[in-house]
């Protein structure tokens, strides 16, 4: 999982020639909870299948050259990365609506986590 590593495969994509912008997001884990909770660690998992199937969705919007998206699984403690999508199209308001519907989706159905 490296955010430069998947820029940089991005811009080695046949249609990048096409893309006006890249966005990305770069989830970490926090050390307190939504309700205010310390996190020692997050246990992570995450259904590979299914992640597939949302990238290749994402991929199919208009406007969208290239869609990734990699999940850092098992124990991870605060300031560890848990998620990076990124996403290139020709338009902000292509690619914006895709980078926030990728994150969205993907927390709600690819991942798993435990807060301890």
């Amino acid at each position: 999982m490296n955010l430069s590593d998947m820029i940089k495969k991005v811009k080695e994509h046949p249609e990048y020639h096409k893309a006006g912008m890249i966005l990305c997001h770069n989830g970490v884990v926090r050390e307190t909870s939504r309700d205010g909770k310390r996190v020692s660690h997050l246990m992570v998992k995450a259904n590979e299948e299914i992640l597939a199937e949302i990238v290749a969705e994402m991929k199919k919007r208009p406007g969208i050259v290239e869609v990734l998206a990699d999940i850092n699984e098992g124990k991870l403690f605060p300031g560890d990365d848990i998620m990076i999508v990124v996403v290139a199209g020709d338009f902000r308001e292509n690619v914006f609506p895709v980078l926030k519907d990728a994150v969205d989706i993907i927390k709600k159905d690819v991942t798993r986590k435990v807060e301890i």
